[in-house]
């Protein structure tokens, strides 16, 4: 799988099924904008094509078996990355970055 859209939807679908314009809604929620459709569908068409999703007859998309264990994996590899994330946001926090100016 190639790309941060494809995983935040793979993540978002994992729920539940869920239509495209709701997909569109939630990824407004974690990123503060609404990706367009002409962005959205595509990466959700590649998704279908590859077997990690499906959809019925209400155009609600689900996780495949294969889609299960790509987000796994995806999962995983976003964890090893990612591992001291919250050593990354204490480094970037408004009390930290007063604190490291000061010192100049």
């Amino acid at each position: 799988m190639k790309g941060f859209l494809s995983f935040l939807i793979l993540w978002i679908v994992h729920n539940r099924k869920i239509r495209g314009c709701e997909i569109s809604r939630e990824l407004k929620k974690r990123r503060g904008t609404e990706p367009s459709p002409g962005t959205i569908y595509p990466v959700l068409k590649d998704l279908k094509t590859k077997g990690l999703l499906s959809s019925d007859s209400k155009k609600r998309y689900s996780l495949t078996t294969k889609g299960e264990k790509e987000l796994l994996t995806a999962l995983q590899y976003f964890s090893k990355i990612f591992f001291d994330v919250e050593e990354m946001f204490s480094c970037c926090s408004e009390n930290s970055l007063t604190s490291q100016h000061a010192e100049l």
